[in-house]
């Protein structure tokens, strides 16, 4: 994530045209993303990193989910322009989903990692389980082949991980130039490696250099 740039939807990664029940999930998912209970968890980012980060995101959100914030944001960045019915229509929006959170006990509305549990169901493959015990370089076509064979689709992966299937394309397609900041991407195959029940360390680590020797020599 590039939050030197401020394009507050490229940081939610979230569509121009998202009406703002989508923004406030995308916002949850990016707070998930960088939360205390996520990366920092593995030492991947400083406090300070994820602190900016997590205040980037709560600005673009503060923005995006103020209808009149957000038509002048998009007429500044020349995005698009929003319609009088169309901002009846997110002020509407707003005003529904503020009653239904009213609704909800406070604890709930402030929480914002959610634990999944999550188990692998799949037949195991003797000689592919020994292949991937003896990997010791794992590259991007062989992490969709470990997910593949584990029975784990894109949606899912994107859900438990809680990076975005883009992303995870990237990695898989090892498409470096695609993918954020060195630390970041760690953090995403680390992430990547643990839901798979892989050596995490090993698989960062190993995946790192890919993108390293790619980066200097690109």
């Amino acid at each position: 994530m590039n939050t030197d740039e401020k394009n507050y939807y490229e940081i939610l990664e979230t569509p121009y045209d998202s009406s703002f029940e989508q923004i406030k999930e995308n916002y949850t998912k990016a707070k998930n993303a960088y939360s205390t209970d996520s990366l920092a968890l593995y030492s991947l980012l400083t406090t300070d990193e994820c602190d900016k980060i997590l205040n980037t995101i709560d600005e673009a959100y503060s923005i995006l989910s103020d209808s009149h914030k957000r038509k002048l944001y998009d007429e500044a960045k020349g995005i698009r322009t929003i319609t009088t019915e169309e901002q009846i229509s997110e002020n509407k929006k707003e005003q529904e989903f503020a009653a239904r959170e009213a609704k909800t006990p406070r604890a709930s509305i402030n929480k914002i990692v959610e634990k999944n549990t999550f188990s692998l169901n799949f037949t195991v493959d003797t000689d592919k389980e020994k292949k991937i015990e003896q990997c010791q370089d794992f590259s991007g076509e062989f992490l969709k082949e470990i997910r593949e064979y584990k029975g784990v689709d894109l949606l899912r992966m994107s859900e438990l991980t809680k990076i975005s299937k883009t992303y995870i394309r990237y990695i898989e397609e090892e498409n470096f130039t695609g993918l954020p900041a060195t630390v970041y991407v760690r953090g995403f195959v680390y992430q990547y490696a643990k839901t798979l029940k892989l050596n995490p360390d090993l698989v960062a680590g190993s995946y790192l250099k890919r993108v390293k020797s790619a980066r200097e020599n690109g």
